[in-house]
């Protein structure tokens, strides 16, 4: 850490452990324990639920020109994605796929869609995850990690421990 800019450092109060918000180039900022080890690098998506999947990715294209992938469906993970490019990062459009989906039950409690989770990347999944739990953190599901949209591992985190926000992890 000595060749990066401290943005911002923060006690945690959890065993004398503080984090320290740190630039290492242009545009790329990462969190990491005092110890040096990095936890959560950068935003790799946005997520987005949508009640209609099509309609919401014509607006992005048309109304604000992006860069619109695909439809792909995510049977593992009950949704079908779209991945809007971003210079800086990507939203991720989701709808239910299957019966069991969780983006139903989401858009039932917000039927014009909503915010859904974040994405943050992690060099090493296993040590975050281990890490997290250490510190009081709730990994959903059986706390092993899925092969996410990208083809990588992905962990998803409770919402009450995250300030209300869905975030999810992915080991690049």
């Amino acid at each position: 850490m000595a060749n990066s800019p401290l943005i911002m450092e923060a006690n945690l109060g959890c065993g004398g452990a503080s984090l320290a918000l740190v630039a290492d180039g242009p545009h790329k900022a990462a969190t990491r324990l005092t110890s040096g080890k990095t936890m959560i690098g950068r935003l790799n998506h946005l997520a987005i639920a949508v009640p209609d999947l099509e309609a919401a990715a014509d607006q992005y294209r048309n109304a604000l020109g992006a860069k619109v992938g695909e439809p792909q469906d995510e049977p593992d993970h009950g949704v079908t994605v779209v991945f809007i490019e971003l210079p800086n990062t990507k939203i991720e459009l989701l709808y239910p796929l299957g019966e069991n989906s969780p983006i139903t039950s989401f858009l039932e409690k917000n039927p014009a869609g909503g915010m859904h989770h974040v994405c943050y990347e992690v060099d090493d999944i296993i040590h975050a995850r281990d890490h997290l739990v250490e510190t009081g953190a709730r990994v959903l599901g059986n706390g092993e990690p899925k092969i996410g949209a990208h083809g990588k591992p992905v962990l998803f985190l409770h919402p009450k421990d995250f300030n209300g926000c869905l975030v999810e992890l992915e080991q690049v």
